[in-house]
Parts: C-alpha cells; sequence; structure tokens
C-alpha cells in the first residue's frame, strides 16, 4: 500500500511523528527520491540530537548511495551548519530535525548545491510524489555503482566562516547567558564563541532530544523565563536563546526583557548596508515599520515579502539583496549563500554591542520604535469566512488601504495589521503595530472582536 504523505510533507520541509507517520524504510525512500530530483551525484547529510534522527539519517544515506550519489555525512549539526556544508562543499543537502517541535517528531529540511531551497514548487511535491509510488511499488533499481559513504567533520570550519563575516576582536569584554534548550546550539556555540572576549554562562548545554527543561523554541514566552531569570541573577549584558536546531537565535537585554526581532533585524540590517552600502534588504509583511525605515535611512532598498523561508530566499536571490529578517527570528544572509543563520546575526548583536559603551536596550531602542501586539492566534471554524468579515469592515474607510499579499494587510496613517490563515491549523494568525500603545490595544480588540464573533 502506498504511504500517505499528506500529513508529513509540508510546504518547506517533511515533519512528523516517529514511528507512527513516517520511519527508516520512507526515510530511504526519501533519500533516493532526492538523488532523482535533484540529479545529485553527490550529497551531505547532517542531523540534530533527537533519538531517532542518527537511524533516519542513515537510512536515507542509503537511499541516496543506492542511486549511485556519494553521500558525505556530517554528523551532529544545526542546520545552518548543514546550509554551510551545501554552500562551502556545493553539494544538495539534507538535515534531518523537527526543529522545535516535541521529541517524538523528526523531519527533513532538504536544500540544492549551494544551500537553495527545496519546497513544494522547487522539487519537494516531485520527491512526495515518487516516495508515494515506490512505497506502493517497491524501491527503485540500485544503480550500476552504488555511491559511497564518507564522514567528514564541518564545524570548525562553519565556525571561521562565520567569524570571518564579522570582527568580534577588538570589542569590549561581555558576558553573555546562552540558553541553547538541550538543542544543537549547545553543539555550534562553544566552537564559534571559543578564544572570543566573552564569559559565556551556559544554560541546557546538554543535548538531549527529549528537551527535558523546556521546548525549545524562544518564540514561545514561557520557554525564555529561565533565560530571563539567570539574565538578572548574574548582571549579564545579555541573553541569548536558540532554538532545537539553533538556526533562530533570540536576544534578551541586561535587564532581561526580550529585544523584538524587528529589533534585531534593523540592527543587523544597518550593519550590513554599512558594508554594502546601496544594498537591498527583505523583510516579510509582519516586520515592525521600524525595519523599512531604517534601511532607508543606512541608504540601503527595503523590499517587503510574504512570511516563510522559501519566499525571502527566492527574493534574495533575485534581488541580490545583502540580508534579509522575519519577526520569526530567522535572519538570511547574502555573505551566507542566502540561507538563514541565527548564529550570525548573534555575532552581529554581539559585536554592536561590544562596540559601544552602552547597555543593550540602549542601543536597540532606536530600532525599537512602535508598539505592537506580538502573534495572536485564534481558533476558528471558517478562516476565509472570518477573514472576509474582517476585510469588509476596513474596506472603504478614509485613509485606510487593504493588500492581499500574505492574508489581508491593512494600513493606516497611525497603525497596520495583518491577518493571516495557517497553513497547518484551523488558526488565524493577526499581527498589529501602532505608534502608541493605547491605539494598539484599541485596534487589537476591535480586530480580535470581529475574528472570533
Amino acid at each position: 500500500m502506498a504511504a500517505d504523505l499528506s500529513q508529513i510533507v509540508k510546504a518547506y520541509d517533511v515533519r512528523g511523528v516517529v514511528p507512527d507517520q513516517w520511519d527508516e524504510v520512507l526515510a530511504e525512500l526519501f533519500g533516493a527520491a532526492f538523488v532523482r530530483v535533484t540529479d545529485a551525484d553527490a550529497i551531505v547529510i547532517g542531523h540534530d540530537m533527537r533519538p531517532s534522527s542518527p537511524g533516519l539519517s542513515a537510512a536515507f544515506a542509503r537511499g541516496a548511495a543506492r542511486l549511485g550519489a556519494d553521500v558525505t555525512l556530517i554528523g551532529l549539526c544545526s542546520t545552518d551548519q548543514l546550509y554551510y556544508a551545501s554552500g562551502a562543499l556545493n553539494l544538495p543537502g539534507a538535515m534531518f530535525t523537527a526543529s522545535h517541535n516535541p521529541a517524538q517528531y523528526n523531519g527533513i529540511k532538504m536544500c540544492r548545491a549551494g544551500a537553495a531551497p527545496v519546497g513544494q514548487d522547487t522539487g519537494l511535491g516531485e520527491i512526495r510524489e515518487l516516495v508515494e509510488r515506490w512505497s506502493q511499488e517497491g524501491a527503485p533499481e540500485p544503480a550500476a555503482t552504488e555511491g559511497t559513504v564518507t564522514e567528514r567533520e564541518t564545524l570548525e570550519d562553519y565556525a571561521a566562516h562565520l567569524l570571518s563575516l564579522v570582527d568580534l576582536t577588538a570589542i569590549r569584554p561581555l558576558k553573555v547567558v546562552v540558553d541553547a534548550g538541550n538543542g544543537m546550539g549547545g553543539h555550534t556555540v562553544p566552537t564559534v564563541f571559543d578564544g572570543l572576549p566573552l564569559d559565556v554562562v551556559p544554560m541546557y548545554f546538554e543535548l538531549d532530544g527529549t528537551f527535558p527543561n523546556h521546548e525549545a523554541n524562544p518564540l514561545d514566552p514561557k520557554n525564555i523565563v529561565d533565560l530571563q531569570a539567570r539574565v538578572r541573577a548574574e548582571g549579564a549584558d545579555l541573553g541569548l536563546a536558540f532554538d532545537g536546531d539553533a538556526d533562530r537565535c533570540f536576544v534578551v537585554d541586561e535587564n532581561g526583557d526580550p529585544v523584538s526581532p524587528s529589533a534585531i533585524t534593523a540592527l543587523v540590517a544597518a550593519r550590513e548596508l554599512a558594508k554594502n552600502p546601496g544594498g537591498t534588504v527583505i523583510h516579510n509583511l509582519i516586520t515592525s515599520w521600524s525595519v523599512p525605515e531604517v534601511v532607508r535611512e543606512n541608504g540601503g532598498t527595503p523590499v517587503r515579502t510574504r512570511v516563510g523561508h522559501s519566499f525571502i530566499k527566492e527574493e534574495m536571490a533575485r534581488s541580490g539583496a545583502v540580508f534579509g529578517g522575519e519577526h520569526s527570528a530567522h535572519y538570511y544572509f547574502k555573505d551566507f549563500w542566502n540561507a538563514d543563520t541565527g548564529m550570525l546575526a548573534a555575532l552581529h548583536v554581539l559585536a554592536a554591542l561590544g562596540g559601544q559603551d552602552g547597555p543593550l536596550s540602549s542601543l536597540v531602542a532606536a530600532y525599537d520604535r512602535y508598539a505592537a501586539s506580538g502573534e495572536i492566534n485564534s481558533t476558528v471554524a471558517d478562516q476565509a469566512d472570518r477573514l472576509a468579515a474582517v476585510k469588509a469592515a476596513y474596506e472603504g474607510q478614509d485613509g485606510v488601504t487593504l493588500d492581499e499579499l500574505d492574508g489581508l494587510t491593512v494600513t493606516a496613517a497611525d497603525w497596520w495589521f495583518n491577518l493571516r490563515a495557517s497553513n497547518t491549523e484551523p488558526l488565524l494568525r493577526l499581527n498589529i503595530e501602532a505608534r502608541d500603545e493605547p491605539t494598539m490595544q484599541k485596534l487589537r480588540d476591535e480586530v480580535l472582536s470581529l475574528v472570533r464573533a
């Protein structure tokens, strides 16, 4: 019987519960399909610390080698370390991780050579079709000459590449608390930060895919409570929190207060534009107004995109942008094959903070200019119906513009909001920003009353 992959093949990756929804048998077919679709004669594979990751990645390697591709295994790594390997070795790559999902999940993030994304319309749909067919008809015939499987260490080279992009040699000494959430930050941070003028206070650096301390999802405020308390207790200059596969990084200031990812986007954009005068910077449509403002103030061109890494990466490649940021704390760099790396963003923050004498709260205040709601999720029976009701309420109002680049964005002189449907759950996601807190709160209550009516 053909496997039902509709539940595990998402827009950008493969993700599901192991072994209930997928297992090593399917992983081997995914490896074969990946080689067939990318027409690769060699690939690179890495994996995170989840209990199921070594077995799944080894099965994928067997499937790839069976169809004639030589496989380089880089073992335990962060997702951005896999992107580094794909870029530096110029090979298609596969990363075994379920990012911030609970322990029973696992997944595959795939890319073409040079870390170019593989998504639903760029190969993932074809990969799914092959796996479904082969699961019914049997595995494809092996190549006349099967590929080799070798191991390679890339952590030191990954660290050296990042440190070649941001100069931290002359910064003042900083005390930084790092919460790795038992994820891959515990693997990468010690090597990347080694030898820098940093007093690192590690939290949850033990690699443990059962996540014994908290979910490795710093986007949820409850998961950074420990970090906030430790920053205050240590009198640290800042705190950093990485998600499970360490491709996203969240920042808290010396008071333990979260720094908006939009403010980090604006700060890094200003630094990248100093190196690349007149460059283009990508931002998705739920980042703060402050991002395009700062880009223009620094002589750059802001370009607004839909939410989602495949859209950002496509636009980065199309426009030759130097940097891109999302409000989910994904940061993309031209110098990193247009791929996302939270570690490089963290190094920029450390360089900016260590290159002046003030505290982080003062430094980021220049980039955090408006009152924001954060993302508010509402469970609804009919997403399209509620979106239409909100659209009808604001359409035609004086001084109000609407656009539907991604969901519904409504903009006025003093505020904007975006309402989008989740692709995977019966949710509407609301983000609001206004020039002051009372305006934001009033608008928030107004829109939510329509959404939840």
